[in-house]
């Protein structure tokens, strides 16, 4: 199995370089800094941060490669037969979150994780998948935005795209504020039974989407003229990521529960965000079209 790891690090370490060196094409002058670091009790990572960008305020595209004795709770709670067993985990997982809020922010994450224990077979799987969350949004983004997941989809099955793109839709969704964090995309976990091959391949598929369906948007959106109100309306929101990611997000709690890099692992805040009592948009303002049309989950497809 070492060589098959490997391989899907190796994957991995160039899919951030691809997904890196393009965002950077976005900007004139901004550059992810790179940051590498060790884990005490095996592993390390590769974390790329860009800041003060013309297009990203700030973003991170992060790799990491860590390895224990004992997984965290998290991920042994619902798989007690985890329990005891040394891991390996490894991943790509980014966010970018742009100035202009008429560009909406993006999310992605891929995966893979392999547990072992002496005289037993070794348990694997791959996770991830990608989701958009605007703030100004307009249909036709959010449908090439699925579009580009049925793409990265559509080789495995045809029943692949409905299944994880409703997964995405339950997952990535506030139970406390009714609503979800987007207009949702790909999302799926636990991912083996297809056989190694054919799960690295959607993996691989999965992550190579990415740019085709975030890239477009981006240079469509970013020189769309905004003001106070918008930049007002896009930090409001970002309250909304901020809630996800510390309480349901569950690469976020494997992260600081297996005591990966705290900087690493929370590089997905905003740089700023604001918080407003019982606040409400008004009907008929572009405000509440993101309300009634598209923090719920929809068939864009017509699939």
């Amino acid at each position: 199995m070492d060589n098959t790891i490997d391989r899907v690090k190796n994957y991995l370490l160039s899919l951030q370089d691809n997904i890196c060196n393009s965002l950077e094409g976005e900007e004139p002058e901004a550059r992810f800094i790179e940051d590498l670091w060790q884990r005490a009790e095996g592993g390390g990572g590769r974390t790329r941060v860009i800041s003060n960008g013309q297009v990203f305020e700030q973003g991170g595209v992060n790799f990491s490669h860590v390895s224990g004795f004992q997984l965290p709770p998290s991920a042994t709670a619902k798989r007690p037969e985890l329990a005891n067993r040394e891991f390996e985990a490894m991943g790509v997982s980014l966010v970018m979150h742009p100035n202009n809020p008429y560009v909406p922010t993006v999310h992605a994450n891929i995966r893979f994780l392999i547990a072992k224990k002496a005289g037993e077979s070794d348990i694997w799987w791959f996770g991830g998948g990608f989701d958009l969350t605007p703030y100004y949004p307009f249909k036709e983004d959010v449908i090439h935005w699925h579009q580009t997941a049925l793409a990265a989809c559509q080789p495995f099955g045809d029943e692949v795209y409905p299944t994880y793109k409703k997964w995405c839709d339950e997952y990535f969704y506030l139970k406390h504020r009714d609503e979800t964090r987007g207009a949702g995309g790909l999302f799926f976990d636990d991912l083996n039974e297809w056989g190694f091959e054919p799960c690295f391949a959607f993996m691989q598929s999965v992550g190579d989407h990415f740019l085709k369906a975030y890239l477009p948007i981006v240079q469509q959106r970013k020189n769309t003229v905004y003001g106070e109100r918008e930049r007002d309306f896009q930090l409001y929101r970002r309250g909304r990521y901020v809630e996800f990611n510390l309480v349901f997000d569950r690469g976020t709690l494997f992260g600081l529960q297996s005591g990966g890099r705290t900087e690493s692992i929370l590089m997905s805040m905003p740089p700023a965000a604001i918080w407003r009592y019982n606040w409400h948009p008004e009907t008929g303002t572009p405000e509440a079209v993101l309300y009634e049309e598209y923090l719920k989950p929809q068939n864009w497809l017509g699939i």
